[in-house]
């Protein structure tokens, strides 16, 4: 990022360790797992050794024990080389997050040194009638002893097939909708445990998206994290935490396009000049910069918030991922513009940041259910402060 933000001298060593490691190690391969669709493994193994995992484990689980700002600065600048990369790591740190804020000693004690040291992790909420409304779910867990009996599908997980821990949201008392769901820790390779077709995206092509299939698959009770009937519960302060990574990875994506875009106006010449010696030319660049900027000082503003604890975060995170997700769509169609034909073409990686900033749109809560959330928040706290009588 080109400011410092205040960047604690921690922080500023993360950034640049992580910029480092994004121009050598992940832009020089974007294009290919973009094209392949392969899941980039070697590049997992570099954020492994990079001790990149245990930036959001607790010191006692052989992590950093950093929080999520330290995860923000790491997800925008490798996002600004490839996002769906990336997400290899944010994807983990999502699937990690309810055992961090639900779990218990015993389920920390086992689960988080594994992704510590580089084991990947995975979330699952949505299937294919229930996105954003979580009441629909119809995956099931039905008490059996000791064990809970898995029976559905899920949809769109990131990670999927390839991570070795998996969060699962299910419901475990259908009457009561949202109130009857419940959250799961489930290990790949759990009997009746298995992976549906993995989608063929239109952006982010390095993560896998696929579905996880249920077919009488017995979990252990003990892997339930919380009580039954908290899992709602458990997605809500899961995505307070989580929806400040996808801003900075929005904010990372922006500013990769907005990069190649400024260089580009500089080559460029045209009626004897460079393109960026013209005012209109300018003007975008001014804009574009500027809105980056903006949505960069909001992310790190919530995840600090985050950070130091402060209870309700909701209304905040939501702003935080519709704004720089807005700011990402825009700014890359912008850098499409500016590059003009060029722009269009897959020679060039501008429109690979196109295709990847709508997803940021679109997962943890599309932006249209983020305004929901934000505006009955503000109608909720109305005239909790007074200014005029």
């Amino acid at each position: 990022m080109p400011l410092d933000y205040l960047l604690t001298e921690e922080q500023l060593e993360i950034r640049d360790l992580c910029r480092d490691i994004a121009k050598k190690s992940v832009l020089p391969v974007a294009e290919h797992y973009d094209r392949s669709d392969e899941f980039p493994w070697e590049i997992m193994e570099v954020f492994a050794k990079a001790d990149l995992f245990r930036i959001f484990i607790p010191e006692e689980y052989e992590g950093l024990g950093l929080g999520v700002t330290e995860l923000c600065i790491a997800t925008e600048e490798l996002s600004r080389a490839c996002s769906g990369i990336t997400l290899g790591l944010a994807g983990t740190a999502l699937g990690t997050e309810p055992i961090l804020v639900m779990g218990n000693d015993e389920q920390k004690a086992e689960y988080l040194p594994r992704i510590a040291n580089g084991a990947l992790a995975a979330f699952s909420l949505t299937e294919a009638d229930s996105g954003s409304d979580a009441a629909g779910i119809r995956t099931k867990a039905v008490k059996d002893g000791d064990y809970y009996v898995l029976n559905g599908t899920k949809q769109w997980v990131t990670n999927g097939g390839e991570a070795e821990i998996y969060t699962v949201i299910v419901s475990t008392n259908p009457e009561r909708g949202a109130r009857g769901l419940s959250a799961f820790i489930i290990e790949k390779g759990t009997p009746g445990f298995e992976f549906g077709k993995k989608e063929d995206k239109m952006g982010i092509r390095a993560s896998a998206t696929r579905e996880l299939v249920f077919t009488d698959c017995k979990v252990p009770a003990k892997n339930r994290l919380g009580k039954e009937g908290t899992g709602f519960i458990t997605v809500m302060r899961t995505f307070d935490h989580t929806r400040p990574g996808v801003a900075a990875q929005a904010v990372g994506i922006a500013q990769g396009a907005f990069d190649w875009a400024l260089i580009y106006s500089k080559e460029r010449r045209q009626f004897g000049q460079p393109i960026s010696a013209f005012q209109g030319i300018q003007f975008k660049l001014a804009d574009m910069s500027t809105k980056i900027e903006a949505a960069r000082a909001l992310t790190y503003s919530v995840a600090r918030m985050v950070d130091a604890g402060v209870k309700d975060t909701t209304r905040y995170s939501a702003q935080a991922k519709v704004f720089a997700s807005d700011v990402a769509m825009e700014v890359t169609t912008d850098a499409i513009q500016i590059l003009g034909g060029y722009g269009y073409m897959r020679e060039f990686p501008v429109e690979k940041y196109f295709r990847d900033a709508k997803i940021t749109q679109i997962y943890e809560g599309t932006n249209e259910i983020q305004r929901m959330i934000i505006g009955r928040d503000l109608i909720r706290t109305a005239g909790e402060e007074v200014y005029f009588e």
